[in-house]
């Protein structure tokens, strides 16, 4: 393994990619671009149940609009293809039934209804709910041709004695009494692998290097250890990285966090903001730089330096990183990220005259038509009843009519000669027009909204008051 080939294996069993999956694909990502490496997208889906829908072409999508292009996967091939579990059963099928001929799985023919009266006795006795080898003492010739009539599944043959241990990476050796590790079930009765058969094997004939996932995978380690080690393998290196959590250190999950990068989206989150605050946990950059590009963070990124323990994932903060990065963009890229939010419902050169008046103000792309929309369609609410000030919208009417420059500044003179002539308070006078124009007590800088409205629809949009 000379080259380095790390992998991320979704699972097609939610609506889209798992924002936690974006992070292990980003550190994935960096990893192989710092060591001119392959970053390979494989997909799990022996889960059959569980499959949602469409979710393996969003899970992809998602990969191509955050920029986290891989070099193999179900959509372009490679060389260690397929690239989705369920093209791969023959491999699991063969395998499985090598480690059955070692002895180092077994046949198991144990019913539901036996395996739930086990866990309820083991619970009763306060015992950890394993299986408990009940299966393990037919002979090989006499599990073989019960195989032949009975339904069964086949688990691993975890030693009773002795302790399986690995290294990680980032968090040192790590140990664990064989005594607690469970006989994993490895093919299920459908003919399909579990993850844990099928993830050794994938890794092994991709020839996958390091094994970068989150923390929770841990506990399901040793029986990877254990597998690699049945098979005569060499073991790739491991990493845990940190888990996102909740603010309440709660694992991140939907019940307390939009999760799926379709949210993020459609708010109007940018890709390479979400991937920079996603860097950022359990991970930094020197000096503690806190806005930083993917070419930088492969320039200084180290796996070592990722921390075992991550910061809580926090959408605030996210949201104030994606407002810099929209105060630091060129108007026009920001004027084509819009026109696209928006699916080009208005016209790309006016979006363009608008990103002055509110490129401070906005921290995700959604904030930009609750503030804009103005401009493009005449309000129907208004936030002020102004059928009572006829007479202000005249005074207003008949000075804009008679502006010869339609320039903010001259406007903003005008409209202060009309308020002092009403005896009117700028912040009262001002705040009637805002309204007459946009519908809303706040808005972009008014004077300069009007001059992109223009003359003719500023003038028409006072005349439906006087009138």
């Amino acid at each position: 393994m000379n080259q380095v080939r790390v992998r991320i294996a979704p699972s097609p069993t939610g609506e889209d990619l798992h924002i936690g999956n974006v992070y292990t694909a980003l550190i994935n990502y960096i990893f192989a671009k710092k060591h001119k490496g392959m970053f390979i997208v494989r997909i799990e889906d022996t889960d059959r149940e569980r499959i949602v829908e469409y979710s393996e072409k969003r899970i992809l999508e998602s990969l191509n609009w955050l920029g986290l292009n891989y070099n193999e996967g179900p959509d372009i091939g490679g060389s260690y293809g397929p690239y989705r579990q369920s093209d791969r059963l023959k491999y699991y099928q063969e395998y499985a039934q090598n480690l059955i001929e070692k002895r180092h799985a077994y046949y198991c023919f144990c019913s539901p209804q036996r395996l739930d009266e086990m866990r309820k006795k083991q619970q009763l006795e306060r015992k950890p709910t394993l299986y408990d080898g009940f299966c393990k003492k037919y002979s090989l010739e006499e599990a073989r041709e019960k195989a032949k009539k009975e339904k069964y599944v086949i688990r691993l043959n975890v030693p009773d004695e002795g302790v399986t241990e690995f290294n990680d990476l980032i968090r040192g050796k790590i140990t664990f009494e064989n005594k607690l590790i469970d006989d994993q079930i490895l093919l299920k009765s459908d003919g399909f692998p579990t993850y844990h058969l099928a993830v050794v094997i994938d890794d092994n004939l991709m020839k996958i290097s390091h094994v970068i996932r989150a923390e929770d995978w841990i506990s399901s380690t040793p029986k990877h250890v254990l597998l690699y080690k049945y098979f005569e393998w060499k073991l790739p290196i491991y990493v845990h990285g940190p888990l996102l959590r909740n603010p309440d250190r709660s694992k991140l999950s939907k019940r307390k966090n939009p999760v799926w990068v379709s949210w993020y989206k459609e708010q109007g989150f940018l890709p390479e903001a979400i991937l920079n605050y996603l860097a950022l946990m359990g991970w930094s950059m020197p000096e503690e730089k806190e806005l930083f590009s993917l070419e930088e963070m492969i320039q200084n990124f180290q796996l070592e330096d990722i921390k075992p323990v991550g910061p809580a994932f926090d959408i605030k903060k996210l949201e104030w990183l994606n407002g810099e990065y929209i105060r630091k963009s060129q108007i026009s890229n920001l004027k084509s990220q819009i026109y696209k939010f928006i699916n080009g419902k208005y016209p790309e050169d006016l979006i363009g005259k608008t990103i002055p008046l509110i490129q401070e103000r906005i921290k995700k792309l959604s904030d930009y038509l609750p503030l804009c929309e103005f401009i493009f369609e005449e309000p129907q609410k208004y936030e002020i009843d102004l059928s009572s000030k006829k007479d202000v919208m005249f005074a207003i009417f008949d000075a804009l009519q008679k502006l010869g420059e339609w320039k903010a500044e001259l406007i903003g003179i005008s409209m202060q000669e009309v308020a002092k002539k009403l005896g009117m308070k700028n912040s009262e006078f001002f705040m009637l027009l805002r309204v007459a124009m946009t519908g809303k007590k706040i808005s972009p800088p008014l004077n300069e909204s009007m001059e992109i409205l223009g003359k003719e629809e500023a003038v028409q949009r006072i005349f439906q008051w006087v009138k």
